[in-house]
């Protein structure tokens, strides 16, 4: 018997239809993907008020509402992160070109270890606002569970933008979208 094949090869009679079927299955399976990546939503927070948070830690209590009237670069991180570690020395450099324009590094850690976060900061030459939050409540609030991640906050207090991992802070692109908020 031979249905729809080569001469000699035998197929079962509904051999077409489930191969048609498995082919439809894997196109709606590749669309749905494509979709999934693609939503054409922005991250949660872009243009919505920041939530605000107070954190306390052994040195000082900061607030973030205490910065409205600058750009915030709001970053989440901590001393153990290898990507933390890979753009400090940037974030550092960008705060001090970018000082003097209104734009305020809080750069905000999840270290338990207190000797550690000082140890750091000491190293790197963090001129910028640190506060340790170890019960991690501020990230909380963000949604934040990676490290680092950083909220960019306009001067009236809106999430503008969300990088994920770490940042060149010193590119021009970079620079150049900071001072123009």
């Amino acid at each position: 018997m031979d249905v729809g094949g080569h001469l000699g090869e035998k197929r079962h009679p509904n051999f077409g239809y489930y191969s048609g079927v498995t082919r439809t299955l894997v196109v709606i399976g590749l669309l749905l993907a494509l979709i999934g990546c693609y939503s054409g939503n922005r991250p949660p927070r872009i243009g919505s008020n920041a939530p605000d948070f107070t954190v306390q830690d052994s040195d000082h209590k900061v607030t973030l509402s205490q910065f409205r009237g600058q750009v915030v670069v709001l970053n989440f991180w901590a001393t153990w992160c290898p990507p933390c570690v890979e753009e400090m020395p940037s974030l550092v450099e960008m705060q001090k070109r970018l000082r003097a324009k209104g734009i305020t590094v809080l750069a905000v850690s999840i270290d338990v270890d207190a000797a550690a976060y000082h140890k750091f900061l000491k190293d790197y030459g963090a001129d910028f606002v640190a506060v340790r939050d170890e019960e991690q409540k501020s990230p909380q609030l963000y949604g934040t569970h990676g490290w680092p991640e950083t909220y960019i906050i306009d001067r009236t207090g809106v999430v503008r933008r969300k990088f994920i991992g770490p940042v060149q802070w010193t590119s021009p692109e970079v620079t150049d979208y900071l001072t123009k908020l």
